[in-house]
């Protein structure tokens, strides 16, 4: 099956150093979210003895998903103050990823990042913990401007701090700057990983972002239809190759980084990504069409002239595997079930 095609690509990268996980304990926070679930199955699948620890709110459902070799700490992230298990390393992914919510609850969306974060960094200051990182977000940049790329880590634009939708990009920056106040107070081994949108193979079926919604049309034989005119660039990372990201800043990043995970080379606006689907990947059979609703009422984030840079990351040795047209047939097939 492709997800577990995936997750032996991950576990084989040869230049992560894997051996720092070694009979350690590892947290993941957010653990049945995609890249948490992801990051679970990552450290099950190594050829090793690995305590996997994970942070969820509903232990029936994780275990429904991760299965019985994971050890449980139930709990909100805001509030998990215990120092038991005492994490060696710590992947924290915990976050609001729901543009909705987003809209209708930016309280409790800056509070999950931005306390939660903190929650996060006090237990790894207190028990020693090794190393860990955290997942931010390419929202984190704002809206930037055209003759700024390519984005590099230093690089922010501006954020409306009077709109709702504002809550995350927002909070994201503050926890980064949490991440950096630990570092720079406490010595913290903390790195930051800014992700770009990720997507492929361990998505929830059940999931409606941009990606599924492309692919579900290319299954169903139907049209994509955008409710906005898709001229945001979409900085783009295929779900194995972003795990590899995160391993990679998590045991070989430099303490207090942060580092951008994105495909740079496929940077494109989202009518583009749509028409690549429609006509390369569906073989023409759909085409694209606009219903441009007046307002936000789907919660989508300004558009975005971002064009995100990789470097720093490849510079420590990862490089993406996956391009879009083979991304969206293996997402396909994961659908499928193939």
């Amino acid at each position: 099956m492709v997800l577990k095609e995936d997750i032996a690509r991950i576990v084989g990268d040869d230049n992560i150093n894997w051996e720092r996980l070694r009979n350690a304990s590892v947290l993941v926070t957010g653990a049945t979210g995609l890249l948490g679930s992801l990051c679970v199955k990552t450290l099950l699948a190594l050829p090793f003895p690995v305590r996997v620890y994970a942070l969820v709110r509903d232990r029936e459902k994780a275990e429904a998903q991760l299965g019985s070799r994971v050890h449980y700490v139930t709990g909100d992230v805001r509030e998990a103050t215990q120092e038991e298990p005492a994490p060696e390393f710590i992947i924290h992914c915990a976050s609001v990823t729901k543009s909705e919510t987003m809209l209708k609850s930016p309280v409790d969306t800056m509070d999950i990042s931005i306390l939660g974060t903190r929650n996060m960094l006090e237990l790894a200051h207190r028990c020693g913990t090794k190393s860990m990182v955290y997942l931010s977000s390419m929202e984190a940049y704002g809206v930037t401007e055209e003759q700024q790329n390519p984005v590099t880590e230093e690089k922010l634009g501006y954020v409306d701090l009077t709109a709702a939708r504002s809550s995350y990009p927002e909070a994201k920056r503050a926890a980064e700057c949490f991440c950096a106040a630990f570092y720079h107070q406490y010595g913290l081994p903390v790195k930051i990983a800014r992700l770009s949108l990720t997507m492929g193979a361990g998505v929830p079926l059940s999931d409606n972002r941009v990606s599924m919604q492309f692919a579900r049309s290319a299954i169903g034989g139907q049209d994509i239809v955008l409710h906005t005119a898709g001229q945001s660039q979409s900085n783009f990372c295929y779900t194995s190759d972003s795990v590899r990201g995160i391993f990679t800043i998590l045991l070989n990043g430099k303490d207090g980084e942060t580092y951008n995970v994105c495909n740079d080379k496929e940077t494109r606006r989202i009518c583009q990504i749509a028409a690549l689907v429609a006509e390369q990947i569906a073989g023409g059979v759909i085409h694209v069409v606009y219903d441009i609703p007046e307002g936000n009422r789907f919660g989508y984030a300004p558009d975005a002239a971002l064009k995100l840079s990789s470097q720093k990351l490849m510079a420590l040795g990862w490089t993406p595997e996956v391009d879009l047209a083979d991304a969206y047939g293996r997402l396909i097939r994961y659908i499928k079930g193939e």
